[in-house]
């Protein structure tokens, strides 16, 4: 492929329905265990690559290297471009190309991530994602078969870093999904890219030159140009007919060819779920009858997978709009002002757009990590198997030099089919294990994207009531009415959860049903063709029974049958195949109309649904509507899709039946036209001829009744299996949604718990708990992929298990063995029972893989898979209790640290008064008079606690009262009772049940109203508290300041008592006490500088007083420590 160039730097990202004008080659492959099927997951943001079109101009650029890769997928990849040397500063044009050559219209590309590397370049335009690491990310969703994928975009040179020679190296990487015949793959290509630096040579012009040839060429120009308009003026005028009718008819065409390809064929148009179900019909066409429950198994877990996407869509939906209707409610109930309303939603939607985005980042960066991570482990697994199986087979090759017989040929075989055995079992193993990786990222980012609505709502609220935009009882409204809606959502997923796991637990059912049918088809098929095959070789050996045909000429005949057998089976399968292909293309084409169509329907219903809601403020009714079009929805989709699958299996089975009939009756031919006229020749007796056909007919007719009933009684077993399934599945429809109930109601105990434990909390303190409880309540439900992943990678890891122990126990009954047989006769004997022991060994293996036992381990699985769901709910149990632990330790942690802080105080007045006290600079009763003179702060802090204490009685009073009013206008009034008491007693009893549920709803409301005020009311006691002790810690360190001012006590021995007395504090949090205690006493603390400076003998004595009351304090605090330890107290004791 030649380099690409452009006029100018023009940006696009092209979708090209048509194939490219040059030929796209194929360079390298990649690895086919590189994949998952949890890749069918698609991203969760818009696309963000349309659909353009732009001329590509070709001019004479410098080239540089392009690279062209593809996988066996037929997914190709180039990167090429051009650089213009004529401009300063130099730029590149760079195209990259992604083409699906596959043409099968279920062969679909998902998922696309190219990772293009632009270091040292400088981007001018581009649609791309530019990375701080020098990437450009472009995402796509689709890329059916035979369309490609275009990015252009220019860039500049570096021109700081130019030199010659200079090589710049600018791989693109491609990580795709792709899903053919039910066979998923994730793969990823890189292309090569590089920039060679060259010296630039630049040449003077001669302007004079320039000018001269410039002005001879216009004029030359001219002349030309008048000549040229001359002719087509004569010759226009009988063309203009002919070309506008032309133009009319291409028109047309190109009109109906593009709507026929967007209609049938255009990727955008069809959801994935559409292109999914596309796999049932490969796997109905041309899946092997022994492979198909397997592969019908993996498309269901895609379909969970997909099912899980689209739920949890739906769930962030409606949580946005929820959170709208709220606000507007608040406007309609006058508490919240229209302006505040529009400027809270305005913010919502911003944070709800990055929210959006960063999630969709880091999926991509999650996939492409564990892709990586997987495509590791993947090698190293294989490597290593290969390296066993190397080691295997060189054993097996130094045995078979030594014995070159028969039985070293059936060893290698069974070793042979060993390692198959092995090889595609750890495939298996690998490719659970990728799914399980991928279903837990998955899991970890839907429930990030749950919590972070959850922070974004509560954020919001507390800003805005810090703002004083909202008012707190409008907040706290606001609040109760997330948190009850919130429990209404919960219950609506989990309805619609458990609705979507059932129907398509259904849908994969009634497709097993269709498959048991389909397998008895072939079954019967094959059966009816090789017995309509035997009959010729029966005829022929019949004939030579009878003696009617010679020896010699039954081995030539019995060949040439063999020989037309073969022709016609070869020609019923190659029939097979073709008509299935064009079957497959028409059945695909009508299952993709149909569903759009019934797509577009719900989609058009869902659109026009918000509009009769935006003025409402029943959100209840909101949710309840949004059930039932959901779940009407859900019932039409599948009801289509099991008509479709049915209508599939029925046109396979006529095509199917009608290519058997066509081989029978060439079967017959062959015998009639052919065998028979040659037996004819060899003087075989017709009448025989012709009674030994009659008798084929009758067998033949037989043989037909007899499977034919066979069929019709499996099929009886099928479909009263299939009508168990299905009340099983109705009643595990029902089992599930009571378990669910149960879990939300577990959910609102334990937050009524929470709520009577005595804790004393802020509003904002409250509003983060009530946060935390709803992260932690999102995630009590489970995906629907997730059981179905875990439950395979169990099975896969109990048989692995299993395998391993029984492999182990062969491997040593074959070492005992060999050593015994090692004892005993010659080499060559030795050798034949060792390659006997050998062969025993391998087939005991075979039929370990062969034979193992399920139903243990799906018992295993079942109770492990419970046993994970407890330990979840546990776990969020224990993370609720351990915030709600954390808050109330950090409020103790406060409350010691303030004490600790004021017994230091206290201790360092006492050392001070005795100070005093022992150099008689103050008199015992001037002591006393200090501490009375303090005693007037504690006095108004006892008249401020009472206040207190009678605002708190008055605030329960209000309390119950309140709720005593909401209780009271439950109750039927007396007007009402009057009128009612001449009725039956029944009309009573029902408007009491219809009651009942309102009256409960209010009693627990209330009651959560009055704990959570309850709540607040006990942390402003704890807080004016907290003041209070604030006030007289701060009147103590007056006092120990005064008393500092009076004993002059040094800087520093003040420094190391504080140590000592504080010693969980910072040396920050000592040396603010220390400046406290300074700046009460007026600055006029000595410090031990000044000390040691005092040459007076009364300073001298003084610094002794204070070194001798600083060990005294050092010492009674070793000893009160000392006290605190039994184990020293007793021996001090001793």
């Amino acid at each position: 492929m030649g380099c690409l160039g452009m006029a100018g730097p023009f940006p696009l990202a092209m979708w090209a329905n048509k194939a490219p004008h040059q030929p796209l080659t194929s360079a390298a492959s990649d690895n086919q265990w590189s994949h998952s099927l949890f890749a069918l997951v698609p991203s969760w943001t818009r696309k963000i690559l349309f659909k353009r079109e732009s001329d590509l101009n070709h001019q004479l650029l410098e080239d540089v290297s392009n690279m062209s890769v593809s996988s066996e997928f037929g997914i190709t990849l180039q990167k090429c471009g051009v650089v213009d040397v004529e401009h300063d500063p130099q730029t590149a044009y760079i195209t990259l190309v992604i083409n699906n050559t596959n043409t099968l219209l279920s062969t679909n590309i998902t998922d696309l991530i190219l990772l293009d590397n632009i270091t040292g370049l400088r981007i001018q335009k581009t649609s791309g994602n530019t990375t701080t690491d020098g990437v450009q990310i472009y995402r796509k969703r689709f890329l059916q078969g035979g369309e490609h994928f275009v990015i252009n975009y220019s860039a500049l040179l570096d021109a700081k870093e130019m030199w010659d020679g200079r090589i710049l190296t600018l791989p693109a990487k491609l990580t795709f999904s792709s899903s053919s015949q039910n066979k998923t793959h994730l793969v990823s290509l890189t292309a090569s890219f590089t920039i060679t630096e060259e010296k630039k040579t630049k040449i003077m012009y001669s302007h004079a030159i320039t000018a001269s040839g410039f002005f001879i060429a216009f004029f030359i120009s001219l002349v030309l140009t008048c000549a040229v308009f001359l002719i087509i003026y004569r010759t226009q005028i009988f063309k203009w007919s002919f070309c506008s009718k032309n133009q009319e008819i291409q028109h047309e065409l190109s009109q109906n060819h593009k709507l026929e390809h967007s209609q049938f064929n255009s990727g955008d148009l069809f959801s994935e779920d559409i292109i999914m179900n596309d796999q049932i019909i490969d796997i109905l066409s041309f899946e092997e009858p022994g492979n198909m429950l397997r592969a019908l198994e993996d498309l269901e877990v895609a379909s969970l997978t997909r099912a899980d996407a689209d739920l949890e869509a739906q769930r962030t939906q409606i949580c946005k709009e929820v959170i709208g209707m709220m606000l507007k409610n608040m406007v309609l109930s006058h508490n919240l002002f229209p302006h505040v309303e529009k400027k809270i939603s305005s913010i919502f939607k911003k944070r709800f757009l990055a929210m959006e985005k960063e999630i969709q980042e880091e999926y991509e960066r999650k996939m492409v990590a564990l892709t990586a991570e997987c495509n590791l482990e993947t090698k190293k697994k294989m490597e290593a198997q290969c390296q066993k199986a190397r080691a295997a087979n060189e054993e097996a090759e130094e045995l078979m030099k030594k014995i070159n017989e028969k039985p070293a040929v059936e060893y290698r075989n069974l070793l042979d089919r060993l390692h198959r055995l092995d090889q595609d079992h750890l495939k298996r193993f690998l490719l659970v294990k990728q799914e399980e990786y991928f279903a837990k990222a998955y899991r970890q980012l839907a429930v990030t994207q749950r919590k972070e609505l959850h922070t974004i709502f509560f954020a919001q609220i507390t800003n805005a009531t810090l703002k004083g935009e909202l008012k707190l009882e409008a907040a706290k409204t606001l609040v109760e009415g997330y948190s009850k809606i919130q429990g209404d959502i919960e219950e609506l997923m989990d309805f619609l959860q458990a609705s979507r796991k059932y129907h398509l637990n259904r849908r994969f059912s009634y497709r097993e049903y269709l498959i048991s049918k389909i397998q008895l088809r072939h079954s019967h098929v094959s059966a009816l063709i090789n017995a309509a095959a035997t009959q010729i070789s029966s005829l022929l050996n019949k004939m030579e029974r009878a003696g009617h045909l010679p020896e010699s000429h039954l081995g030539m005949l019995l060949d040439r049958a063999e020989t037309e057998i073969n022709f016609v089976k070869q020609k019923f399968d190659h029939d097979l195949k073709q008509e299935k292909q064009k079957l497959r293309q028409k059945l695909i084409t009508k299952r993709r109309r149909e569903m759009l169509q019934k797509q577009k329907e719900h989609q058009k219903e869902q659109l026009s649904f918000g509009d009769p809601f935006k003025t409402t403020n029943d959100i209840t009714h909101y949710l309840r509507h949004w059930k039932d079009l959901l779940s009407g929805h859900t019932i039409e989709f599948e009801e289509l899709v099991e008509k479709l699958d049915n209508e599939a299996s029925e046109e396979l089975k006529e095509l199917l039946f009608s290519l058997t009939e066509k081989a029978i009756e060439e079967f017959k031919r062959v015998q009639c036209g052919v065998f028979v006229q040659e037996l004819v020749k060899l003087n075989v007796p017709k009448l025989f001829l012709l009674e030994a056909v009659e008798e084929h007919k009758k067998e033949m007719a037989v043989k037909h009744e007899q499977l034919e009933r066979e069929e019709h009684d499996k099929s009886m077993a099928a479909e009263e299996l299939l009508q168990f399934t299905r009340q099983k599945l109705n009643q595990e429809l029902e089992t599930g949604i009571s378990e669910q109930k149960k879990l939300r109601s577990w959910e609102r105990s334990v937050f009524m718990q929470l709520l009577s434990l005595p804790l004393s909390l802020s509003e904002e303190e409250l509003l983060r708990m009530r946060q935390e409880l709803h992260c932690c309540f999102s995630q009590v439900d489970s995906s629907l992929a997730w059981p179905k992943i875990r439950a395979r990678t169990l099975l896969q890891t109990f048989e692995m298990e299993q395998r391993d122990t029984e492999m182990l126990k062969v491997d040593q009954n074959l070492a005992m063995t060999s050593k015994q047989h090692s004892k005993m006769g010659k080499t060559g004997s030795r050798n034949r029972n060792k390659l006997d022991i050998l062969k025993k060994s391998l087939q005991a293996k075979i039929l370990i893989y062969e034979d193992l036992v399920k139903d243990e381990n799906l018992n295993k699985i079942k109770n492990e898979l419970q046993l994970e769901k407890e330990h979840h709910l546990r776990d969020l149990e224990n993370k609720l209790g351990e915030y709600i632990a954390s808050l109330a330790f950090q409020k103790t942690v406060k409350k010691s640290k303030m004490l600790e802080l004021y017994t230091a105080i206290i201790n360092v007045q006492a050392m001070l008064f005795e100070q005093l006290s022992t150099s008689k600079t103050l008199s015992k009763l001037e002591c006393i008079q200090i501490l009375e003179a303090h005693n007037p702060e504690i006095e108004e802090l006892d008249r401020k606690l009472e206040y207190e204490m009678l605002h708190k009685d008055s605030a329960q009073q209000h309390l119950i009262s309140r709720q005593r009013w909401i209780l009271d206008g439950l109750g039927l009034s007396s007007e009402a009772v009057e009128t009612n008491a001449e009725r039956h007693v029944t009309v009573l009893l029902r408007q009491a049940m219809n009651k009942c549920r309102q009256f409960i709803n209010l009693y627990q409301q209330s009651l959560r109203d009055e704990q959570w005020n309850c709540v607040v009311l006990e942390n402003l006691l704890e807080n004016i508290e907290m003041d209070a002790f604030l006030a007289i810690y701060s009147q103590e360190l007056r006092l120990a300041g005064y008393l500092a001012k009076l004993t002059r006590v040094p800087m520093g021995m003040l420094h190391r008592v504080l140590n000592w007395l504080l010693p969980s504090s910072s040396q920050s949090e000592v040396l603010s006490v220390l400046d406290s205690i300074n700046k009460y006493s007026d600055g006029v603390v000595d410090s031990d500088s000044n000390a040691d400076e005092s040459g007076s003998c009364r300073k001298r004595k003084n610094q002794e007083l204070w070194q001798a009351r600083e060990k005294k304090v050092r010492q009674d605090l070793i000893n009160r420590s000392l006290e605190k330890i039994p184990s020293l107290k007793n021996r001090k004791d001793r």
